[in-house]
């Protein structure tokens, strides 16, 4: 690794502070390989696997496998992530424990997901997650990944952080994964290594100063926001941090890591500031810190949501779902979506000031007078499995399934709609038409791979 002189000399600066020996890790030590397992998906870690101190249900592997080529990561029983990254959802837990209310959260900067999934385990039964992206080939990946894990409490939305202004006080925790220079991705990504600049440092400072500023107003009083970045200079880290507590009036909050995890602290600054650093601990560069918005600027206030009158056609769709009468089932253009009831006047609010593409769970397809159920469905957690004849494939016919090739049914499997499983977990739906069956995995997410 070529290192840019000017990085090297930027570290240097730092002189006696954690970031001493940061170069020499960079250019002589290679990434670990980490996942992390899905609290409502049955995944059996093994034997040789090491748990990432920081997350409950991270692992390091010895080497890495062929994911792509894994049915269970299709199946979202497990996501890939960098170990570092994967503390977002302990700080969440730190700062809910002892409360079993469901929030209101936003992922203000959300692709590709992993940050989200993390923090959508941790966060208390029945809470609402918010995930933004600007870019939208990014969305798209973002809406996967959460489809995967299953997540039925989840709005995706599409655009500039600056619609979140209107959304004063509506949100109890805001999490902030701002777009950096990213020094931290340094051993994985060539291309970072390769656009760093001073003047690309400066770019995204400015551009984290304003992201923040666009949702700050979303906070409620009380609320935390979690800002973080993979990189690994002070410009846009703990200078990002005294400008929220001087500026917005943040107030910053101590976490409390315990020492033996080797998360080293901030550099001259008095606000509480943690580092993950690859010369200290099992994974790539990751600065975090958590504020507090203090002050009362009012509640949060949304008008009461007007719910679609009772469609007939739709009311069997709601034994698909585990807690159908709970959620409200509506026609969505060609889709059938269903989302919870208790946060009916939020999405109301949210669908009227958001570029929302991804609402709740996507139930079916209108087909004629037909409904075709969606991968969404298959992959939710509130899936009714009893509402669908199921056939257990092995490893072989779940790649050629998602692979999106025919797949053929074992005989006396009534035609219809049937559920794929692999492992007795959800795989996908099939249309068994008797003599053949046609697959109904979306036709952007096959494999490739071979």
């Amino acid at each position: 690794m070529e290192l840019n002189p000017l990085f090297i000399d930027m570290m240097s600066s730092y002189g006696d502070s954690p970031l001493s020996g940061i170069v020499d890790a960079l250019q002589s030590t290679t990434p670990a390989v980490s996942i992390r397992l899905n609290r409502h998906k049955d995944f059996e870690p093994h034997r040789d696997w090491e748990r990432v101190p920081w997350a409950e249900r991270g692992y390091y592997l010895p080497s890495r496998p062929q994911f792509t080529l894994d049915p269970m990561l299709h199946q979202g029983r497990y996501y890939v992530q960098e170990a570092s990254s994967m503390v977002a959802g302990e700080i969440v837990s730190r700062l809910v424990a002892g409360s079993d209310a469901p929030l209101r959260y936003l992922d203000a900067c959300a692709a590709p997901g992993g940050k989200t999934t993390a923090v959508i385990d941790a966060l208390p039964a029945g809470s609402l997650t918010v995930a933004n992206e600007y870019v939208p080939r990014r969305a798209a990946i973002l809406v996967e990944n959460l489809t995967k894990w299953g997540c039925p409490d989840t709005v995706v939305s599409r655009g500039d952080t600056r619609r979140f202004g209107k959304l004063r006080g509506m949100f109890d925790i805001v999490g902030v994964d701002a777009p950096c220079s990213g020094e931290g991705m340094f051993r994985k990504d060539e291309d970072a290594v390769a656009q760093w600049s001073p003047g690309l440092v400066a770019e995204c400072a400015a551009r984290q100063r304003e992201i923040l500023g666009n949702v700050w107003p979303s906070l409620r009083s009380g609320g935390y926001l979690i800002y973080s970045t993979c990189t690994f200079n002070r410009r846009e880290n703990e200078e990002i941090v005294d400008w929220m507590v001087e500026e917005l009036g943040a107030e910053s909050v101590d976490i409390g890591f315990p020492d033996d995890w080797g998360v080293a602290g901030g550099i001259y600054s008095d606000h509480y500031c943690y580092r993950f650093l690859p010369h200290r601990l099992r994974g790539e560069g990751l600065f975090v810190a958590v504020v507090r918005k203090t002050g009362d600027d009012g509640a949060c206030r949304l008008k009461l949501a007007k719910l679609p009158k009772p469609d007939k056609a739709l009311a069997s769709l709601a034994d698909w779902i585990q807690d159908g009468h709970d959620r409200v089932i509506e026609r969505d253009g060609d889709c059938v979506i269903a989302y919870p009831r208790r946060h009916a006047d939020v999405i109301a609010a949210l669908r009227q000031s958001l570029d929302v593409v991804s609402c709740g769970v996507e139930l079916a397809e209108t087909k004629g007078r037909d409904f075709a159920p969606t991968q969404s469905l298959a992959m939710s957690l509130v899936l009714n499995q009893d509402a669908f004849p199921a056939v257990d494939v092995d490893a072989c016919t779940a790649l050629t399934y998602l692979r999106r090739e025919a797949v053929t049914l074992p005989e006396g499997v009534g035609k219809g709609y049937v559920l794929l499983t692999h492992g007795g977990l959800p795989l996908g739906f099939v249309k068994n038409l008797g003599n053949r069956s046609n697959n109904l995995y979306p036709s952007a997410w096959r494999i490739l791979k071979r």
